[in-house]
């Protein structure tokens, strides 16, 4: 969800936004941080709290390499309300590691300032100096644009051909930068492909962008495009600019429009001078893009199952060194990732009945190990009623189990991706939370179970607790490089990864993390199920589901809520 709920200052009336807007930002002269090349910025939005001095993170650009000048192409949308002092922050960084926590990284500067003073300003366009660690940080340009309400989403491709040679032992490696025009004639940013490289007659991989952000609705606004060849020290090589519009980008067949793309002072230099290359347009459509809310509203129930890791190197929950250690006077890791992420999920759940497993641990009465076990102890009924009957479940059957062992992931993934197998047709969509402590035992049994599962509405979201090597975890998390196994991509990027130990604060304070903790390990579901309702041609409103029972076999009504950890074996 992409912004911080409004609260109105009289519960009894509702404060309706009067539109809106997307903000744009660039920095000019940013601190140089880097040795042996330059900063390699990321800029952080942060909205003050409704009646409060508290700033809460709103969102995160890209980083861009390499450079002190970025132009984010990453926007914030946000809803303005004329009537209110909606009080934002930007902060800059230079990014130095993977890690989520901005104190691991430089601070380049800072700037405060409202959004009406930024929708207020001239041509809606503000550009203020950066306080920070230097008496001069450089400059931040903030723009607003009002949104249309929109939701038409196009998809382009294009190729390139013949296009100059900028390497000396090479030849290009060229990339696309798509820019709108604004009311006041300057642009802005609103998409990047990927750079190809090694080649004068690239195609660049389909993109899909927001009619609303790529010309916002106005089909006959003018869209610069300008081909470069990347360099990996920043200074990129113009190769040439084309204009066009989104009305010409749509009529016509494909592969009928091809633009020339000319160098500005190879031509006012040459009298012979043609073009630089030619791109061509390989690919459009325009179709209705829905939202994740679209299908919350329409029905689309969100199921959260639990998986918790119960083996023996999360040391005896006895002990104060213990990830499972249950402190009286605060929740462990695994406690905290629970709370944090379930608080949320189980807004979209409408009956708050969640099954939780726990894996790696040997069960009575047998004490044999076992791979998903139900916390509750109730195999035939393996629910908890709401975040508070996880957290009962979960204290009762640390009580009750040895921790063992080994990391198998496989078999609760399997679990739950049978249960979402049964329910493709947009009702239902499956979110399953991993909380685990090390290394996966079944990592290749994992990787199928995880490529089988991303034909379905599944997403898998892993916590990962302590200070282990979570290094196979990166790879399930897919965002690099697509998952495979045996040759076969998966479908579906579908796996999120979150280290805890990145939202614990200097002090070693965890309540402080937790909303910021939650706010990444779910940012990735909402485009995850827009994902697989797209591949599937689901639009809202779909039917709603049978119930699916524990076991996978649909049963005509809901369970009662469990009435807690009974006494009922573990199998």
């Amino acid at each position: 969800m992409a912004g911080v709920p409004h609260q109105p200052q009289n519960p009894l009336q509702t404060v309706v936004p009067a539109t809106k807007v997307e903000v744009s930002l660039s920095c000019r002269n940013l601190l140089d941080m880097d040795v042996f090349s330059k900063s390699d910025p990321m800029a952080v939005m942060f909205v003050q709290a409704t009646a409060s001095t508290e700033y809460r993170e709103y969102g995160r650009t890209e980083t861009i390499w390499n450079t002190l000048n970025p132009d984010f192409v990453k926007k914030f949308t946000i809803d303005y309300f004329f009537e209110e002092s909606q009080k934002l922050m930007f902060k800059v960084y230079d990014i130095d590691s993977q890690s989520a926590d901005l104190s691991k990284h430089d601070f380049l500067g800072q700037v405060t300032c409202t959004l009406g003073e930024i929708v207020g300003a001239p041509g809606s366009k503000i550009e203020k100096p950066l306080t920070g660690p230097a008496k001069k940080c450089g400059t931040i340009i903030l723009s607003a644009e009002e949104l249309s309400s929109c939701k038409d989403a196009v998809t382009l491709q294009f190729r390139a051909t013949k296009l100059d040679k900028k390497d000396f032992f090479g030849k290009s490696d060229p990339f696309l930068l798509f820019y709108r025009c604004n009311e006041d004639g300057s642009w802005t940013t609103c998409h990047k492909t990927e750079v190809i490289k090694n080649t004068l007659n690239p195609q660049w991989k389909h993109f899909t962008i927001p009619v609303r952000t790529f010309c916002n609705a106005d089909y006959d606004r003018t869209i610069k495009v300008e081909c470069y060849d990347w360099n990996r020290d920043g200074g990129h090589d113009l190769i040439g600019v084309f204009t066009t519009n989104l009305r010409q980008l749509t009529s016509g067949p494909a592969g009928s429009q091809t633009f020339d793309v000319i160098h500005p002072k190879k031509k006012a230099k040459k009298k012979k001078y043609k073009h630089s290359g030619t791109v061509t347009l390989q690919y459009a459509k325009v179709e209705q893009q829905y939202s994740f809310l679209d299908y919350v509203r329409g029905g689309t129930q969100m199921n959260f199952t639990v998986a918790i890791d119960f083996t023996a190197s999360n040391g005896q929950p006895t002990q104060p060194t213990s990830l499972h250690y249950i402190n009286p006077y605060g929740m462990n890791q695994y406690a905290t990732a629970l709370s944090a992420v379930g608080e949320i999920i189980q807004d979209y759940d409408s009956d708050k009945l969640f099954p939780a497993f726990g894996f790696g641990a040997r069960t009575p009465p047998g004490y044999v190990v076992s791979h998903c076990f139900p916390l509750n102890g109730q195999p035939g009924n393996p629910y908890c009623f709401g975040v508070a009957g996880i957290m009962e479940a979960y204290q009762w059957t640390l009580r009750q189990v040895q921790l063992f062992g080994p990391t198998n992931f496989s078999p609760v993934i399997n679990h739950v991706a049978r249960l979402a197998s049964q329910s493709r047709e947009g009702g239902e969509y499956f979110v399953l939370l991993i909380v685990t402590d090390g290394v996966i035992t079944d990592f290749e049994q994992t990787k199928e179970a995880i490529v089988n599962a991303a034909t379905l509405p599944l997403s898998i979201i892993i916590v990962g607790v302590g200070n282990d090597d979570f290094e196979a975890m990166e790879i399930l998390d897919g965002d690099e490089v697509r998952l495979s196994y045996r040759g076969r991509q998966a479908e579906r990027d579908i796996v999120q990864f979150v280290p805890f130990r990145d939202y614990v604060d200097r002090q070693g304070n965890q309540v402080l993390s937790q909303a910021r903790l939650a706010k990444d390990v779910l940012a990735e579901v909402p485009d995850q199920l827009l994902s697989y309702m797209k591949k599937h041609g689901i639009k809202p409103g779909a039917p709603p589901p049978a119930y699916m029972g524990p076991s996978g076999s649909s049963v005509p009504t809901a369970p009662s809520a469990p009435a807690g950890p009974g006494t009922t074996n573990i199998v």
